[in-house]
């Protein structure tokens, strides 16, 4: 029987040559997933947030019913500059026009439907969003999230 002898420069060869093709192969499976995902160019990343309307109920001991809106999550951390789409899912409560503080942002949020807002911050600082049907104690709110750009 007769083996193939190779010498050990030629054999760090093919194991280098066989890394770098398995690495390379690796990443663009990755990136092409990527590019489906979110149907852009594989260079630009885009963060996506999930949110979703909640709505709290109980009763007091005398009777009393008791009911507060919220999105959840209630503060959401962007680095400015950084795109982002944040995903709305109505849960609770039929409809929730929105509004983001120092933005043109708004839209309406509807039980059942996906709502997503594009975001993208140039300076920082915290922005909020707010439901304006429940927008404070006496409408069952204040329905208010905090977007923190650092």
């Amino acid at each position: 029987m007769r083996f193939f002898v190779f010498k050990k420069e030629t054999l760090l060869f093919f194991l280098a040559v066989g890394f770098v093709l398995v690495t390379v192969s690796a990443w663009f499976i990755l990136r092409a997933g990527d590019t489906a995902v979110f149907n852009q160019q594989s260079n630009e990343k885009i963060r996506e947030i999930h949110m979703v309307t909640v709505e709290y109920k109980t009763q007091t001991k005398d009777g009393k019913e008791l009911e507060a809106y919220r999105w959840d999550p209630g503060t959401i951390v962007l680095e400015k500059g950084e795109k982002a789409e944040l995903y709305i899912n109505g849960i609770n409560g039929e409809e929730h026009p929105f509004f983001i503080e120092g933005t043109s942002i708004k839209g309406t949020v509807k039980k059942g439907e996906e709502t997503v807002v594009p975001l993208q911050f140039d300076k920082e600082g915290t922005y909020r969003l707010v439901c304006e049907v429940h927008s404070d104690k006496a409408h069952n709110g204040p329905m208010i999230a905090d977007i923190v750009v650092d």
